[in-house]
């Protein structure tokens, strides 16, 4: 098998699996209205989806702590061994909560349950983006590594609209809505759980990254030690990614709320200009990435944050004012394309700031933190803002928090001209080449 075949197949491995993963973290948000109900005390819906909603976010905390320890486990034992086993807690997650009974039959069990499934899929989550990011970035060559790793979010957005699509198909094709409350909303999680171990079964058969095998095995001492043996690139890492998870979250997830309560869209069309604008948004990555490799990362950066610093304001402002349905698709559309500017590159930035032996570690547990406290929060702090009049103030604090991260992307160097990545790949491509060129010639000259 060739190196480009092996490397096409490692891509589509380890993108998969992403898409698995965030497929079934997307489901529980889209399906939580049908099954709210099921798994805490009857009576008010409101406070249902409120338990529910609180379950979510229980998720989103953990996954700092799913950074650490998956990305200390790829540090250690290798990245094809912390993916499959995020991938593993992800299907375990999905399969309790399709499996498990309601509050009715089991009592607080129930929720317990739910609570416990939805920490193990929070700490996948957490894990598997640190590990992706330094998977995919080791095993492109040095030429390619922006196009390579920005099918980390080409997968991330597929899963969210496949969650969405399984959703829409349920609702108006397979199910009716009695159906889908009493037993239509485990479907999802159990395609997810299936899925899930076809993901392990293609893992299990990928490559480890020639960057690992080569560089990465050492003995080391404390994994947080040595993480903050490099704080200049841990506090890079927070501050390219503050801005850009909070721009990402505000037009991906909280803009089709924002369409329904402040612009007066109903929901059915406000599902539709989203999930068109995620369509394109996702199709946008691998070209973004490709354009990161020929200018370097630093200019795309920047793009993103002048674009999100100058037109935020002016974007957000239009779309709460506007009636048609196709200019609110061109403003979201045209939000995504400046997000397009951090989403198909940060992976790859961060992933080239650290040394093999701490990347998967230093790309994951500063990410999931700066998610968990920004990207997590956006849709709470947006809605606290309305809620208390102010709904531009948001608008200034994604604009404020670009701000800071445009900062960071002018101080900072390109790390395409400084990746701490050895070209392993390369040079055993170049070497085999060498192996080759010389094997003829030694044949030439003995027929001679």
């Amino acid at each position: 098998m060739s190196t480009r075949t092996q490397r096409l197949r490692s891509l589509f491995a380890g993108s998969v699996g992403n898409l698995v993963e965030w497929y079934d973290w997307y489901v529980y948000a889209a399906f939580s209205i049908y099954f709210a109900k099921f798994f805490f005390p009857s009576g008010n819906l409101t406070a249902q989806l409120l338990n529910t909603a609180g379950v979510f976010a229980l998720g989103f905390l953990v996954r700092p702590l799913g950074g650490w320890l998956l990305g200390w486990y790829a540090d250690r034992r290798g990245r094809k061994a912390a993916l499959t086993l995020s991938v593993l807690m992800m299907c375990g997650g999905s399969l309790a909560i399709a499996a498990v009974p309601g509050y009715d039959q089991i009592g607080t069990a129930a929720p317990v349950v739910l609570v416990l499934a939805r920490l193990l899929q929070g700490l996948s989550v957490g894990g598997e983006y640190g590990t992706s990011a330094t998977y995919l970035s080791e095993i492109a060559p040095s030429h390619r590594r922006g196009f390579y790793s920005s099918f980390q979010y080409v997968t991330l957005i597929m899963g969210q609209l496949l969650a969405l699509a399984v959703l829409l198909l349920l609702q108006h094709v397979f199910l009716s809505g009695r159906q889908m409350e009493a037993w239509g909303w485990r479907i999802p999680f159990v395609i997810g759980a299936i899925c899930a171990v076809v993901a392990v079964l293609l893992r299990r058969d990928m490559a480890e990254s020639d960057v690992f095998e080569h560089r990465g095995r050492r003995i080391r001492g404390n994994p947080i030690r040595e993480l903050l043996a490099h704080p200049k690139a841990v506090l890079t890492v927070v501050g390219l990614t503050m801005g850009g998870t909070l721009a990402f979250y505000t037009y991906t997830t909280y803009t089709q709320k924002f369409l329904v309560n402040t612009t007066g869209f109903d929901k059915e069309t406000a599902t539709a200009i989203s999930a068109i604008a995620l369509l394109l948004f996702m199709l946008l990555q691998p070209l973004v990435g490709l354009l990161s490799d020929r200018v370097g990362r630093r200019p795309v950066l920047i793009a993103f944050g002048v674009g999100t610093a100058l037109f935020t304001v002016p974007i957000m402002s239009a779309l709460e004012g506007t009636t048609s349905a196709l200019g609110a698709f061109l403003l979201v559309l045209l939000a995504l394309i400046i997000v397009s500017g951090y989403t198909s590159v940060n992976a790859i930035v961060k992933a080239e700031l650290f040394p093999t032996h701490i990347r998967a570690l230093g790309v994951g547990l500063p990410y999931a933190v700066t998610v968990a406290l920004f990207g997590g929060t956006a849709e709470y702090v947006a809605l606290w803002f309305k809620s208390v009049g102010n709904e531009p103030g948001f608008y200034w604090y994604v604009t404020g928090c670009a701000l800071v991260s445009l900062t960071v992307y002018v101080l900072m160097p390109d790390t395409r001209d400084t990746s701490k990545i050895a070209p392993v790949a390369d040079e055993a491509e170049h070497t085999s080449s060498r192996s080759h060129t010389a094997d003829a010639q030694s044949s030439l000259l003995e027929e001679r």
